[in-house]
């Protein structure tokens, strides 16, 4: 039997009251990236989005999908792309929870869907700086590890992403203060778009970060 654990208001790892009151209650499968403080710093831009009937929206790196069921909730035609199986079960079940439609694809990152344009696109890549150069293959640091500086997604997300904006698309991309904000501006610029920091949330370091500590101030 497949354990199906609910995410809290604890899972969180930030008051809650920071997301929007009506963000969705999702299932999650073990192994998959539980709602944060940086999901709940999503939401709450999410919600300040004006949207239209008919738009597209497309969420990267959906873990539980909570992301895209709220997007979907608001009336867009959902896509979710995760490149892990149990995230994508995981979203396709919040999906059916909440009794909206939600597109979900397999695949990494962008790659998917490289071909389709979009209205509003969100992500929540990996940012978290490690010791490994490399992002893992498999397993549980696959959700959060991102290279020596936590860029390897963030990067690409610079890249590749914006091109996969309608003519007056907005893109939300969430990340620590750790893995450079004025890089992640940088790359947005220079792939054509006009960007700024949005919103911030301070916060603790949780279990994975705090033992980091030592690590990040050497």
């Amino acid at each position: 039997m497949t354990q199906v654990t609910p995410s809290t208001d604890e899972g969180f790892g930030a008051p809650l009251g920071y997301a929007p009151a009506d963000t969705p209650r999702v299932y999650r499968l073990p192994g998959v990236y539980a709602p944060q403080g940086d999901t709940a710093l999503l939401l709450a831009n999410l919600a300040r989005e004006e949207f239209r009937s008919g738009m597209r929206s497309l969420d990267l790196c959906t873990g539980t999908g909570v992301v895209a069921v709220a997007s979907a909730l608001r009336g867009t035609r959902a896509t979710a792309v995760d490149i892990s199986r149990a995230a994508v079960t995981t979203a396709r079940l919040n999906a059916l929870r909440h009794r909206c439609r939600v597109r979900l694809l397999r695949g990494d990152l962008e790659a998917p869907v490289a071909h389709e344009r979009f209205d509003l696109i969100t992500v929540n890549p990996p940012y978290v700086p490690c010791e490994d150069p490399a992002l893992p293959a498999r397993g549980r640091r696959r959700a959060w590890d991102a290279g020596t500086d936590g860029r390897l997604l963030l990067d690409r997300v610079c890249e590749r992403v914006p091109r996969l904006l309608t003519s007056s698309g907005a893109l939300l991309v969430v990340q620590s203060s750790l893995s450079g904000v004025t890089a992640t501006l940088d790359g947005l610029q220079r792939a054509g778009l006009r960007a700024r920091v949005a919103d911030r949330l301070v916060q603790p370091f949780g279990p994975v970060m705090a033992s980091r500590e030592d690590w990040f101030a050497a």
